[in-house]
């Protein structure tokens, strides 16, 4: 379980509803990526996803501590090729997102993101008749996208289905990275390979002219995300079944189009109000397919300090059990 410094975070804990605190998480998520796009008029969207990689790094490598070094130490080569690698897919999964949010609608991005969760989840089922949320799913999406008004903007939906792709390993990789860390220092370690990653996209424009309201205003997107909402998930994925988690966070394209509409303006016509419900249907249908009755994150033993290692969760989680 996650350790609480102080009786009032423990009584919080204790006293604010698990779902509740998922919507919390999902909305705070969805404000911090609908200000991101508002910073684009500043900077480009690699160097925006850049900047908040690295503050989400230095502020987990910050609340690992010395723990979060030890494990490290005590991890085998292969648990740290695992850590390379999906620190790759997540900052690939970040870029091509916000390169996505740049060109095309926050909610639209986001539904076709969700695909790749919703590929590999149907695909884990291993059963035919599942394969109806993905038809519903694509329907969805055609309608957010709505290619007969002959505006599609390819970019924005390549770069979406690109992230998509990132999203794929991202699920795989994080029950392999969970196996060996816990959930903040494997989440900590992610990040900073991400930033690394990304820094050879985001860091020259930033040493060639530093923008000190741009350094600050990404502080507070990376304390939208993932600092807080990765937080309160874990609080509430100890408390929520899979198949619970998996239903309430079918709902995050929805937010996006929310938070969207609300921070930035980005209003939906109808058919797009349409699509949108459809792809929360079709995650819906694909997470109550699972009947597992287990935790969304179960306990088991890893050689970090805190406890019990992240497992992908909610339809995410099905995947990643079949795939490790």
């Amino acid at each position: 379980m996650i350790r609480f410094p102080s009786p009032s975070l423990r009584r919080a804990h204790s006293g604010v509803p698990a779902p509740l605190m998922l919507l919390i998480g999902m909305f705070t998520l969805h404000t911090g990526s609908a200000l991101a796009v508002t910073a684009f008029a500043q900077a480009a969207p690699a160097t925006v996803t850049w900047l908040r990689l690295s503050w989400a790094a230095v502020l987990l490598l910050a609340l690992g501590g010395r723990s979060l070094w030890r494990s490290v130490r005590a991890a085998t080569r292969r648990e740290l090729g695992s850590v390379v690698i999906l620190g790759t897919a997540s900052a690939g999964m970040m870029l091509f997102y916000s390169e996505a949010t740049a060109r095309i609608e926050l909610g639209t991005a986001t539904s076709i993101e969700f695909l790749g969760t919703l590929v590999v989840a149907v695909a884990a089922m291993r059963r035919r008749r599942e394969l109806v949320w993905i038809i519903a799913a694509v329907a969805g999406v055609l309608c957010l996208t709505r290619p007969w008004q002959g505006e599609l903007d390819l970019a924005g939906i390549a770069f979406a289905l690109a992230g998509a792709v990132c999203v794929v390993g991202y699920i795989v990789l994080t029950q392999k990275v969970g196996a060996g860390f816990s959930a903040v220092h494997g989440l900590a370690l992610t990040m900073t390979v991400g930033a690394l990653i990304s820094a050879p996209l985001g860091a020259p424009a930033v040493l060639a002219a530093p923008d000190l309201d741009l350094i600050l205003f990404t502080l507070l997107i990376a304390l939208l995300f993932p600092m807080v909402p990765f937080l309160l998930e874990m609080v509430a994925l100890q408390r929520m079944s899979r198949t619970a988690y998996s239903t309430f966070s079918s709902l995050e394209p929805a937010v996006a189009l929310v938070m969207g509409l609300v921070v930035i303006g980005q209003a939906p016509a109808a058919v797009q109000v349409v699509g949108m419900a459809l792809v929360v249907v079709a995650g819906v249908g694909a997470a109550r397919g699972d009947h597992s009755a287990r935790p969304a994150v179960p306990r088991r033993p890893t050689r970090s300090d805190e406890g019990a290692g992240p497992s992908t969760p909610g339809i995410e989680g099905l995947a990643a059990d079949q795939a490790a």
